[in-house]
């Protein structure tokens, strides 16, 4: 019996950044994956608490998407953050996955 109905399984040479930073207030550490996947949207894990999210233009400017994802207590620092991937995210248009 086939327990599970397979939905993709690729295999993928990705760029992968690591970036370690800091603020005024707080330490960040970076995993930043690109890929063809997820829409062209780069995959960015904190290496220091696991949490990991999809992001494009229209989120990194969410201030409270990202308080939310990366559990960052107040605005100032989300704004902080939003302002390092500003720059460090390319600016990519959303790409359609499935047609």
């Amino acid at each position: 019996m086939e327990l599970f109905d397979k939905l993709y399984d690729e295999h993928e040479n990705t760029k992968v950044r690591f970036i370690g930073f800091t603020t005024e207030d707080t330490r960040y550490d970076f995993g930043i994956v690109y890929t063809n996947m997820f829409f062209g949207k780069p995959l960015v894990i904190c290496m220091q608490t696991g949490r990991s999210t999809l992001l494009d233009p229209k989120e990194i400017e969410d201030i409270d998407y990202l308080q939310t994802v990366f559990r960052i207590p107040d605005k100032q620092q989300a704004a902080e953050l939003a302002e390092f991937f500003r720059d460090t995210l390319p600016s990519i248009p959303f790409v359609t996955q499935y047609e």
